[in-house]
């Protein structure tokens, strides 16, 4: 079963910066597209970043040239670093996780990113 754990989470004023991170576990993780969601409250889940298992990478528009996603397969790790944050990136991110040749798909529980002054 595959475990996605999300952290790095927290407050940060507008401006700032933020680094997330998702270990994964349960699967061959350098086979996997990685990618991350946000949800803001009443709005539904959508797309920020993903990386593929061979390295590209997509990102929504809204934060192209502000956030940058990565990946560390000797660590079963994937990164979203933030920065020049605003208020509007405030959400719940979650992790995502499916392998390059299968529809199976994994999520992670979520860490909550509030940008406020």
């Amino acid at each position: 079963q595959v475990q996605l754990v999300e952290s790095g989470g927290g407050l940060v004023q507008p401006g700032g910066s933020l680094r997330l991170s998702c270990a994964a576990s349960g699967t061959i993780f350098r086979d996997n597209i990685m990618g991350w969601y946000r949800q803001a409250p009443g709005k539904q889940r959508d797309l920020v970043a993903t990386i593929t298992h061979y390295g590209a990478t997509n990102y929504a528009d809204s934060v192209k040239g502000r956030f940058t996603i990565s990946r560390d397969n000797t660590k079963n790790t994937v990164y979203l670093q933030m920065s020049s944050l605003n208020p509007e990136d405030t959400a719940v991110y979650y992790c995502y996780a499916r392998l390059f040749y299968s529809d199976s798909e994994s999520w992670g529980q979520g860490t909550q990113v509030t940008v406020s002054s």
